[in-house]
């Protein structure tokens, strides 16, 4: 019985230890991870998994910025079309 308690103990440990937007946003992809450069517009927030972070555990949230997992992902599309906005 202590054996099964101990890995109880241990799983919970690790879903509180563990980031929202990390372990629910999906893949990281190159533009999350990405810093904007100088006059780039600044990454847009999870504001779901921001509050998320802030109320489960906040901690979380040092690991959802260190992995840039808590920016949205940007569009494929939309990065294009900014292409040809500014070709114009």
């Amino acid at each position: 019985m202590k054996k099964h308690t101990s890995i109880i103990a241990m799983a919970l440990v690790v879903c509180i230890l563990s980031s929202c937007a990390t372990v629910f946003g999906g893949k990281v992809t190159a533009a999350q991870r990405t810093k904007p450069k100088e006059g780039e517009p600044s990454r847009a927030v999870r504001p779901v998994a921001l509050i998320a972070d802030i109320l489960l555990f906040w901690p979380g949230l040092i690991v959802d910025f260190a992995t840039g997992a808590i920016y949205k992902p940007e569009q494929k599309n939309v990065v294009e079309d900014k292409k040809t906005v500014e070709a114009k």
